[in-house]
């Protein structure tokens, strides 16, 4: 089958490999209905992660159960399945505690930028719906297996609630999404900080009550401006860069929170601001199992619609264009027609 595969910095290409196998008694192939290209495959696409031998790329994903391992009990072939990036047996200390993405088993998918992938712990990752759904929703879960779990994740994270003020720095898919998760959480005001007229746009269709387009002090500024002062009680990392976490702690008031989500690049803090600025962190691998169920029934039930976030769908011969056309920001998300 064909299937992404990145050789180096640069260096991506759809090429023959084996189909998936089941390989221990827990796994499960699944046909894949689509798969996307995330923001943090950017990372070793751009140099900025180590690539040491050919990786096999994609880790969002949904589709058909087609095979199961002799272990598996509760996922059967025949049924729509999303899952999510970190693989976890679902009954562990952390996974019962809700941290799917800590889970002593756990394992981090890979391979899902192809028609079939193999799904470890196939058991405690995967979430079944009641039936097959319509084509036209699958853009809405594939966005629920992993960038809409984590923009949910950074909210929760956050301790946004009804009447929350809210700032969401970072104005990719995963920013995005922690708009809209903010907005079904009930806050009543979402301060997106944008520089991006299409992302600017995205944003207010989620629920954003406000648009900044400054950054560094100038950004500080206008969020104290638009807070009386005060600074937001929310406050959403969605980027990663040692800028973007600087702009969440300067924008979060004294007793606020940072839900951060996006993967730490050249990132380090200091001590003394951090124990003087008293603001509470939370963040990490999202523990998107966590939130599936109550992710998906929302998208079954037509009250969001996070596959809005994809706006170039390519087929999988063409990923070499998404992976360009994210890099160059001329797309937020590309969507692999599989």
């Amino acid at each position: 089958m064909l299937a992404t595969v990145l050789h180096k910095p640069g260096d991506i290409r759809c090429e023959e490999v084996a189909e998936p196998k089941i390989l221990r008694p827990t796994d499960a192939i699944i046909k894949l209905s689509a798969s996307c290209i995330c923001g943090s495959d950017l990372w070793p696409y751009r140099g900025l992660q180590p690539v040491d031998a050919p990786q096999h790329m994609g880790h969002e994903y949904c589709g058909l159960v087609v095979e199961v391992g002799a272990e598996v009990r509760t996922i059967r072939p025949g049924q729509f399945v999303v899952g999510s990036f970190c693989l976890s047996d679902n009954s562990c200390p952390h996974c019962r505690f809700g941290f799917q993405s800590s889970c002593e088993q756990r394992e981090f998918m890979s391979g899902a930028q192809a028609p079939y992938a193999r799904v470890a712990l196939a058991d405690g990752t995967l979430v079944a719906t009641s039936e097959v759904p319509p084509a036209e929703l699958v853009p809405d879960l594939l966005a629920v297996s992993d960038v809409l779990g984590t923009g949910w994740y950074a909210a929760d994270a956050a301790e946004v609630r009804q009447g929350s003020t809210v700032v969401v720095v970072g104005d990719g898919a995963v920013g995005l999404m922690g708009v809209l998760a903010a907005k079904e959480m009930g806050a009543e005001r979402i301060i997106a900080m944008s520089r991006h007229a299409s992302r600017q746009q995205l944003a207010r269709e989620f629920g954003a009550t406000d648009i900044v387009a400054e950054r560094g002090e100038d950004g500080v500024s206008r969020i104290k401006e638009l807070t009386g002062g005060v600074g937001a009680g929310s406050v959403l990392e969605c980027v990663g860069t040692a800028e973007s976490f600087d702009q969440a702690l300067a924008c979060s008031r004294p007793g606020g929170t940072i839900g951060y989500v996006g993967v730490p690049h050249g990132v380090s803090f200091d001590g003394q601001r951090l124990f003087f600025g008293q603001k509470r962190m939370l963040g990490g691998p999202a523990p998107v199992r966590r939130f599936l169920p109550d992710l998906m029934d929302r998208v079954l039930q037509s009250r969001i619609k996070p596959g809005k976030v994809f706006d170039l769908r390519l087929p999988l011969a063409e990923v070499t264009e998404g992976y360009r056309a994210m890099d160059e920001r001329r797309a937020i998300k590309v969507m692999l027609e599989v």
